[in-house]
């Protein structure tokens, strides 16, 4: 593992403090893995208040809705580009191409467009931390670590990945497609926000009665979403699909609704299992995600969008 910076523990408790106010941040996404990523895309965008979107970052992923990770990764690019149609929302400038492949290791990065526009953002200035909320497999933002080490001091990563700490595996689709990726974030000490999926981010659930209800008929994008949230299961009879990547999101809007606590950072194992080692630094780990106010903070945005 390369050495990373060390930060002072009060400076790194200071950025692991609850955001107050609007931040600066940019959102790494697999966009085209499923049809969550596009809700968390269009949260943030439709929250200039909360936050200021610089950039828009295509992360791969393999699946079978992928070839590799780097048709992943392109796809994903693409369905950015879709979603920004349909909000009216200029690409130029904010969707940046991401990694074509995941980490042979927990040293040998990357480089990307991705990479190159993070580092800039991040070391363009100390006053206020960038933050980074990461909502597919970490490669990309690992890499950026591993390019230039000294942005661990300038940013704080929200990243949904893995399970819970209690948990019998950390296997979760995120983090198991790049486990070295994983694990230097989870080494390097940068400020950390995890939301596991298990039990946390897996309260995001809703139906095709509230699609239908609250976002279908708001805009382009609204009929979108509820095109892809229909087509991704065949039989709708009492189903409903968890919108994991809106939880980074809703902590970054409101860090009341997605609790978290200050734990010892785990040694992610080679069995993809959780160890603990007190002697390590802290991180905030997520322990809920409070359902309710999120969807309607959601669907009060798409609504007003559409009026405006």
């Amino acid at each position: 593992m390369p050495d990373f910076p060390k930060i002072p523990e009060a400076r790194r408790l200071e950025r692991l403090q609850p955001p107050k106010g609007k931040v600066r941040m940019v959102l790494d996404t697999d966009t085209y893995n499923e049809i969550d990523d596009q809700f968390a895309v269009v949260y943030a965008l439709l929250s200039p208040e909360q936050m200021d979107v610089e950039a828009v970052y295509a992360a791969p992923f393999h699946n079978n809705r992928s070839s590799g990770p780097g048709d992943g990764m392109e796809r994903s690019y693409e369905e950015i580009l879709r979603v920004l149609e349909r909000l009216d929302v200029s690409p130029e400038g904010l969707v940046h191409r991401g990694s074509t492949t995941f980490l042979p290791d927990g040293e040998t990065p990357c480089e990307s467009d991705m990479t190159r526009d993070l580092i800039e953002r991040a070391m363009a200035t100390d006053d206020e931390p960038l933050y980074v909320a990461a909502i597919g497999a970490i490669t990309n933002v690992a890499s950026a670590i591993l390019i230039e080490p000294a942005i661990i001091e300038r940013i704080v990563l929200v990243w949904l990945g893995g399970q819970p700490l209690h948990w019998r595996t950390a296997r979760e689709f995120n983090l198991k497609q790049d486990v070295p990726a994983s694990r230097v974030i989870f080494d390097c000490g940068v400020p950390l926000i995890h939301i596991p999926c298990t039990g946390v981010a897996s309260h995001l659930q809703t139906t095709v009665a509230e699609m239908e209800r609250y976002v279908q008929g708001r805009g382009a994008i609204g009929d979108y979403l509820t095109e892809i949230f229909k087509d991704y299961h065949a039989d709708h009879f009492a189903w409903s699909k968890v919108i994991w990547d809106i939880a980074t999101i809703a902590y970054l809007i409101n860090p009341a609704w997605v609790p978290t606590l200050l734990v010892h950072s785990p040694i992610l194992t080679d069995q993809v299992t959780w160890s603990v080692d007190q002697s390590r630094h802290l991180i905030r780990h997520a322990t809920y995600v409070d359902r309710d106010p999120i969807f309607k903070d959601l669907f009060t945005k798409l609504n007003e969008g559409q009026k405006a």
